[in-house]
């Protein structure tokens, strides 16, 4: 079962090509920081302008550095059903613990088309985590076709990024606890424990990876008092971080640890002087500028 704080992580870049020390660098301080789980290749990840060579790289490398100390999901994901099929057989060969496989978007399948899709990729022989975005995807996966893809026995979770907190329980009440559902909303991620998830598949842990494992730590150990904090200190910038399109502000955030820098690709753009900003007012009222300050200079 995974759980916990699971870093989305962000590609670090450098004059348009990925910046291979500041990602292996940041996956170790994920790592160190406390995060229970690492998704490369995400949307975070900036996934849709990634080549094939580069996605296969960054999975294989987060592997090796994580070493089987904290699981890794790879995310896998196409509106192509046969390059989901590769790039998820390619994360099952490099290693990888399990697989976050997107609805497909644009060309809008139907629920069955939906269930023909990831019955396939179940095939694969890896653990696959529905992830169910319907923001960026346009189509919603319904409980009941969740339902029926949880018989088959390597679909063992979601990552809901619906924001509808009666989903996770009505869907327990389908398929029962043993299937792993995730938060993919940290601004509503401890509503969705209360409501029978199991953690959540994070932004903002990117930059602040403690303070977020804490809180599921807190959560997990009846400690609710700590949890509350938590969640208080981050609230603001689960905002920001979302206050422009991710992840320009993300990677404003990790580059004002020290980390990384700021670069996206096209057809993002970096985060405007106002979306900075509000980052930077979230940050320091989270208490990170300093503890970035502290880890980026350990």
């Amino acid at each position: 079962m995974f759980k916990g704080s699971i870093t989305a992580l962000i590609t670090p870049f450098r004059d348009g090509d990925i910046d291979w020390k500041a990602f292996d660098n940041f996956v170790e301080w994920q790592i160190e920081q406390g995060s229970h789980g690492l998704v490369p290749c995400g949307t975070t990840g900036e996934s849709p302008t990634l080549s094939h060579e580069e996605h296969k790289k960054i999975v294989k490398r987060c592997v090796e550095i994580a070493n089987k100390r904290v699981p890794v999901i790879a995310g896998s994901g196409s509106n192509s059903t046969q390059e989901a099929i590769e790039l998820t057989q390619e994360a099952k060969d490099d290693g990888a613990d399990a697989a976050l496989v997107v609805t497909p978007y644009y060309n809008k399948p139907s629920q069955e088309g939906l269930y023909a899709h990831y019955k396939v990729l179940a095939d694969i022989g890896v653990p696959i985590i529905i992830y169910n975005i319907p923001g960026r995807s346009v189509i919603d996966m319904s409980n009941e076709t969740m339902a029926r893809l949880a018989e088959l026995p390597t679909i063992v979770g979601v990552k809901d990024a619906t924001a509808d907190l009666a989903r996770p329980l009505a869907l327990r009440n389908l398929v029962g606890e043993e299937f792993c559902q995730l938060s993919g909303e940290d601004g509503t991620a401890t509503g969705f424990l209360a409501q029978g998830g199991h953690g959540c598949i994070s932004v903002t842990s990117n930059t602040a990876p403690a303070l977020c494992s804490q809180q599921h730590e807190a959560w997990q150990a009846g400690d609710i008092k700590t949890m509350e904090s938590c969640r208080d200190a981050l609230a603001p910038l689960h905002s920001a971080l979302f206050a422009e399109t991710s992840p320009g502000p993300v990677k404003y955030a990790v580059s004002q640890l020290g980390l990384c820098t700021d670069e996206v690709r096209l057809p993002l753009v970096k985060a405007s002087e106002q979306g900075r900003a509000l980052v930077d007012h979230a940050m320091e009222f989270s208490g990170l500028l300093n503890d970035g300050a502290q880890a980026a200079n350990a």
